[in-house]
């Protein structure tokens, strides 16, 4: 019973660990998205950048669903 829980705990530890790692690559995949992207004015670009560098994985996500999905979105309906 012992090594079951052990084990249990060994796996929710490296799952936490495996998040943290994929959240954070997200989090340097949409900065960087950010920064190359075009934006009809300058200061939108520098807008979502300190968005996204200071809410972390959450502002990462905001940008996503605000600006790449909707860039998406318009690209497949042309």
């Amino acid at each position: 019973m012992l090594t079951g829980l052990i084990g249990g705990m060994i796996f929710l530890v490296l799952l936490i660990i495996a998040l943290a790692i994929a959240g954070f690559a997200f989090w340097i995949w949409m900065i960087i998205d950010c920064a190359k992207r075009d934006f009809k004015q300058d200061n939108e670009k520098v807008v979502w950048i300190i968005v996204v560098v200071i809410l972390g994985a959450i502002g990462a996500a905001i940008y996503y669903f605000a600006v790449k999905l909707q860039d998406k979105n318009k690209a497949k309906k042309k």
